[in-house]
């Protein structure tokens, strides 16, 4: 999904995890105004975090920026480490014998914000309305592998049970999952924030829980003033092991990823999640060991939407020529200051499955470029637009790309701005983008399929291009059935080859963070999904 510890689209030109390295340059000594930064309480922490395009509760957000919110303040039953390893959070132990029932214990004693207890019911309850087509939620089609999601989430009409028959409370601290079918890398997926537990509290008044959310998580809900700032304070009785050091959270929004830069240099902003093209050349002298740079599980990645006048029935061929049109060694080089590694699949480094597809597809060469865009029919108009959102710093590098495909291709390229990341997304999600979109993708867990089901799969919510193909679809089954984990792995590196002849997307290139720290934080690290660990950093 597209975005939280999840599956996320990711806003910035950046957004697998390391220790974040710190990199040379000069002294970045601004410590006179580091730590007077207005209006923040004594021992918060602030970072860039934009609008969220949805209310806070976990299977309705599937961008980046709600996922940072979601991640504090909600904990899920595992998590990641800094190499994917799954470490259990609010789960004490999740077993399985055939990869069809799932056996979850949950660690006792775990409250919600409210002081009410985590329990099992918490979960079920929470899976079952997330799933029901009533409530339509984005993330819904995560919950499609348990047994009796149809019954709660049919493809036409009413739902006909308000639970999944696969779900049973055993007792306060156990209950099981049942699955349709044998999932082998389903325990993977319980690591999306989506799976998160909802207090009883919030079936009360879902759309106000919406704006106050009470969670489980590491942090509690202060106050959220609408395109300006989400504040949430440290939860003192948590019991993960991811315990905030800090004593709370300022996540501010800003209209470019340049203010944001400039706040970050005199102080009014303690951590910066990407710097923007025009400071990419500058950053480390300006920042010096507070300058972060590290790949993580994330591509970038040019969506065709199949619903468009412009790609409507298109012929792969013109896709795959548009692909080799665009000069991505060049690009990443100049434009984005060697930041990115130019991709060779649709699989981001640090991801089980993982390939080089070494496919010309990826190549940059003009003559064969315009030989496949002519041989596939071309497109309407000889006109093609690429919808990008103007606050994520994606302006110079996607102006790049279109010079590129219509200097190799005669086809004309034009950049289609939209104002946000969430005018931009609702664009995607209600069916408006005229040709394409700038897609960024960073990992809800740690395997292949994640970037294959999750994104080209027909049922698939964060499948905006809305592609849909059923050998695609067949070979992702296959990969579904396998017996276990490094067979589905095998399956669908199959299923990415074909993938490659359907073009649902051309892969661009991979991600790195770009980011930084003021003086007045130590312990800036980023996981393995490209967040920096919030809960870690301190206060001086």
């Amino acid at each position: 999904m597209r975005g939280a510890k999840s599956a996320k689209w990711v806003v910035g030109a950046t957004v697998v995890a390391l220790a974040a390295t710190a990199c040379g340059g000069g002294s970045g000594s601004d410590k006179d105004n580091a730590s007077k930064e207005k209006g923040k309480p004594a021992g918060y922490v602030s970072i860039d975090v934009g609008e969220p395009q949805k209310p806070l509760i976990p299977a309705d957000t599937n961008e980046s920026l709600g996922s940072y919110v979601i991640q504090s303040l909600f904990t899920q039953l595992l998590d990641f480490d800094a190499q994917g390893k799954i470490v259990y959070t609010n789960a004490e132990s999740i077993k399985t014998t055939d990869s069809k029932t799932w056996t979850v214990k949950l660690k006792a004693g775990w409250k919600f914000h409210d002081g009410t207890p985590v329990t099992s019911k918490s979960y079920v309850d929470a899976w079952n309305w997330y799933a029901n087509i009533e409530n339509k939620q984005q993330n819904a089609f995560w919950f499609e592998d348990i047994a009796g999601y149809a019954d709660v989430h049919p493809e036409k009409g009413a739902p006909a049970k308000k639970e999944m028959s696969g779900l049973k409370v055993v007792d306060d601290t156990t209950f099981t999952i049942d699955l349709a079918k044998p999932v082998p890398y389903f325990e993977y997926k319980l690591g999306y924030t989506t799976w998160a537990p909802l207090p009883a509290s919030f079936y009360k008044d879902p759309a106000a829980f919406g704006q106050k959310p009470v969670g489980n998580g590491p942090y509690i809900f202060e106050k959220w003033d609408h395109k300006k700032l989400i504040q949430v304070k440290a939860n003192p009785d948590y019991q993960g092991p991811n315990k905030a050091q800090n004593k709370g959270v300022l996540f501010k929004n800003y209209a470019t990823v340049e203010a944001a830069y400039q706040d970050l240099l005199s102080g009014n902003l303690d951590m910066i999640r990407q710097v923007g093209p025009k400071d990419l050349p500058k950053y480390k002298q300006d920042l010096g060991d507070r300058a972060i740079e590290q790949p993580y599980a994330a591509i970038q990645s040019l969506v065709p939407t199949f619903y468009s006048k412009t790609f409507k029935g298109i012929n792969p061929k013109v896709l795959q020529g548009l692909s080799m049109a665009i000069d991505r060694e060049t690009i990443t080089k100049t434009v984005l200051n060697g930041t990115r590694q130019p991709a060779t699949s649709f699989i981001p480094q640090g991801v089980a499955g993982k390939q080089d597809l070494q496919s010309d597809v990826f190549k940059f060469n003009p003559a064969k470029a315009k030989q496949l865009v002519t041989e596939g029919g071309g497109v309407p108009d000889n006109k093609i637009w690429i919808q990008y959102n103007a606050d994520g710093g994606h302006k110079e590098w996607i102006t790049a790309v279109c010079e590129s495909i219509r200097n190799s291709t005669g086809v004309d390229c034009i950049p289609d701005a939209k104002p946000d990341f969430q005018t931009d997304l609702e664009a995607r999600d209600n069916n408006k983008v005229k040709a394409m979109y700038r897609g960024g993708w960073v990992a809800d867990y740690p395997v292949n399929v994640n970037f294959m089901r999750e994104l080209y799969g027909t049922t698939a919510e964060a499948n905006n291009g809305r592609f849909s193909d059923p050998e695609v679809d067949a070979a992702f089954k296959k990969g579904d059935n396998a017996k276990s984990l490094e067979e589905s792995i095998k399956l669908y590196q199959e299923a990415e080859k074909l993938v490659l002849t359907k073009m649902p997307a051309i892969p661009l290139w991979e991600y790195k963070i770009n980011g930084g720290h003021s003086e007045a934080v130590d312990n800036v690290t980023v996981d393995f999904h490209g967040d920096f660990n919030i809960t870690e950093v301190t206060t001086k």
